[in-house]
C-alpha cells in the first residue's frame, strides 16, 4: 500500500506552526504566556554570544516582539518555572519536565566520567565532597568561588580546574542545580534546596522506558513529523536505537503512521507522524509575511540538515572559523519571510554609540530582492534595534551583496 505524501509546502507549514513561527509575531511575553511559549518549543537554548542580543532572547523576541530579557530571568530565577540543563546544548526547560531528566542525569554521569578522564581533567572526582560541603556551608556558588588555589590548564576555555569540573559534573548528574546566572556565569546550589523533594533524583525511581516514551512523544509533537533519528536528536537523551524501537512499537499500536515527506528538491523521505496530520493541515493559516531575524540557534535551525531538506537553506555558524576562511561572517543571522528563508544578515550592536550596524545582507538565490523587501527588512531591523536598546540602524555603503 502506497504511503500518503506530505508535499514540501505543507511540510514547511506544519514545521513552522510547531515552532511558533507561522502566526504573526505578537502577544504577551511574560509569566504564564512566556512559559506556554517555551513549553510549545520544548526548551530554549542558552548562548553567551551577544553580537546583538543573546540567542535565547532573540529566539523569544522573534516570536513575541514585546519580550524583554528580564521576562525570562524572572520566570527562571524568581518564579522557578524553568530549570537549566542540557538537551543538545545548555537550555532552559519547563520545570514540570524535570522528572523526565533523571535518565539524562544518569547517562551524563556515565558519559562525562569517561569523557573527561580522556580529556585529562584529572582530580575532579576527588573534589565532589569538598564542593558539596562548601555549598552546604556557604550557599550557592559560581565557579570563581571554588578551587581558587587550583591550577587551570592551558588548553583553552574548556580546560577547567578540578573544582570547576566537579561543579559541572555534579550539575550535569543532578546533585546540583543551576539557580540562575550573573553576567552569564552560572550559580549552583544543592538540588535538594531548589527542587521539590519528591522530584529530586534518588527520591523518584528513574523509569527509563517511561522516560523514553515521554521524550519521543514530546519530540514528535514539537516536530510535527520526524524520522527516528530526528526524534532521538531533539532532546539528545534517547539513543538512536531506542527511538527506532519506539517508532516500531508506536506504529504497531497505531499512535503514529508513516508518511512520505517531500524535500525542497522533490525527493521523498519517510517520516513518522500522528494519524490524521494531513487532515489537520487544512486548518493551518498562511504564515505571516513579515521578515524576522532568527538566531543562529533558533529551534527552527537547530537541526541544520532538516532545515536544508525542508527549506533549501544551507547554514553553518562561522564563529570558530578563522576570519579569512569565513563565507559570510562571524555571527550571521538567518532571515525568514513567510515560509521561506530568504537570506542572512551580518550585523552588530555598537552600544558605545547606540548603533545597529549592518555590514552585509546576502539574499538566497531563489529570493528576488526588491525595494519593498528592503523596506520590510528596515522595519524589522528598527524593531530589533529597539529591543537591543539602540538608537539607530546604520547600513554599510555596499550592504546588499550578490547571492553566493
Amino acid at each position: 500500500m502506497a504511503l500518503q505524501q506530505i508535499d514540501n509546502q505543507t511540510a514547511r507549514a506544519v514545521f513552522m506552526d510547531r515552532h511558533a513561527l507561522a502566526e504573526r509575531p505578537s502577544g504577551n511575553a511574560k509569566g504564564a504566556d512566556l512559559l506556554a511559549l517555551i513549553r510549545r518549543l520544548g526548551f530554549v537554548q542558552l548562548d553567551s554570544i551577544n553580537t546583538v542580543a543573546r540567542a535565547h532572547d532573540m529566539i523569544l523576541f522573534s516570536r513575541r516582539p514585546s519580550y524583554r530579557s528580564k521576562n525570562l530571568k524572572h520566570l527562571y530565577e524568581r518564579d522557578k518555572a524553568l530549570f537549566e540543563h542540557w538537551t543538545h546544548d545548555a537550555a532552559v526547560i519547563p520545570m514540570d519536565y524535570y522528572s523526565h531528566w533523571h535518565l539524562r542525569f544518569q547517562r551524563d554521569a556515565d558519559l562525562l566520567k569517561s569523557r573527561w578522564k580522556n580529556w585529562r581533567r584529572d582530580g575532579f572526582e576527588q573534589q565532589f565532597q569538598t564542593v558539596l560541603q562548601h555549598i552546604r556551608d556557604h550557599g550557592p556558588v559560581s565557579s570563581s568561588d571554588v578551587g581558587k588555589d587550583e591550577k587551570k590548564g592551558s588548553g583553552g576555555w574548556w580546560d577547567w580546574h578540578p573544582s570547576k569540573t566537579a561543579l559541572e559534573f555534579l550539575w550535569r548528574s543532578g546533585a546540583l542545580t543551576v539557580i540562575g546566572r550573573e553576567g552569564f556565569q552560572k550559580r549552583y546550589d544543592l538540588t535538594e534546596r531548589v527542587i521539590e523533594m519528591h522530584l529530586c533524583p534518588g527520591h523518584t525511581p528513574c523509569d527509563a522506558e517511561r522516560t523514553v516514551d515521554w521524550l519521543c512523544n514530546a519530540a514528535l509533537d514539537r516536530l510535527g513529523f520526524a524520522t527516528s533519528g530526528e526524534l532521538a536528536a531533539f532532546w539528545d537523551t534517547v539513543s538512536p536505537a531506542e527511538a527506532k524501537a519506539w517508532c516500531a512499537t508506536a506504529l504497531q499500536h497505531g499512535t503514529v503512521e508513516e508518511l512520505e515527506m517531500a524535500r525542497v528538491d522533490g525527493r521523498l523521505r519517510k517520516v513518522m507522524a500522528r494519524p490524521g496530520l494531513l487532515d489537520e493541515t487544512a486548518a493551518l493559516a498562511p504564515p505571516s509575511g513579515r521578515i524576522r531575524v532568527l538566531s543562529p540557534f533558533d529551534p527552527m535551525l537547530r537541526d541544520r540538515n532538516r532545515a536544508e531538506r525542508l527549506f533549501g537553506f544551507h547554514y553553518r555558524i562561522e564563529v570558530f572559523v578563522p576570519e579569512p576562511k569565513r563565507t559570510y561572517g562571524y555571527y550571521v543571522f538567518p532571515l525568514l519571510e513567510g515560509d521561506k528563508l530568504i537570506g542572512r544578515i551580518d550585523m552588530k550592536a555598537h552600544r558605545d554609540c547606540g548603533e545597529l550596524r549592518v555590514r552585509a545582507v546576502w539574499p538566497e538565490r531563489r529570493a528576488r530582492w526588491s525595494e519593498a523587501r528592503s523596506r520590510r527588512l528596515q522595519s524589522e531591523l528598527d524593531r530589533v534595534r529597539r529591543f537591543a536598546n539602540l538608537d539607530r540602524v546604520e547600513f554599510a555603503k555596499d550592504w546588499l551583496k550578490d547571492p553566493k
